[in-house]
């Protein structure tokens, strides 16, 4: 991965004072807290790198659940077994990701050893 970093605006322009006079501290005293937001637009827009993690479809969780419980050798039998408390456990959890996939596999294999 190749990371390229280049300087803001305040740090290629002089700022004068005069420019600061419609600028406000917020709660936290930032002093350019649009400056911030304009950055971080302008980084994105001058890479063109987006990088984006969108929710699971339930066969693909699904899936993913299976190849962890497989990682901890759980036998097949208990792998379909599991499907419908791993769908539970991503509806308490508000989320179909890897992480939660993993998070139901290690509970699930620890909670089951007959399993195993």
């Amino acid at each position: 991965m190749l990371i390229y970093a280049t300087s803001n605006r305040r740090h290629l322009l002089p700022e004068h004072m005069k420019d600061n006079l419609t600028y406000t501290h917020t709660d936290d005293g930032e002093v350019h807290p649009g400056e911030v937001i304009e950055e971080k637009i302008s980084l994105s827009e001058r890479f063109g790198l987006w990088v984006s993690f969108y929710p699971f479809s339930q066969d693909e969780y699904l899936t993913i659940v299976a190849q962890w419980l497989s990682s901890f050798n759980v036998d097949t039998a208990a792998i379909q077994a599991a499907k419908p408390e791993a769908l539970v456990w991503a509806l308490e959890r508000g989320s179909r990701s890897g992480r939660v996939a993993y998070q139901f596999a290690r509970d699930y294999a620890g909670k089951h050893p007959s399993a195993l």
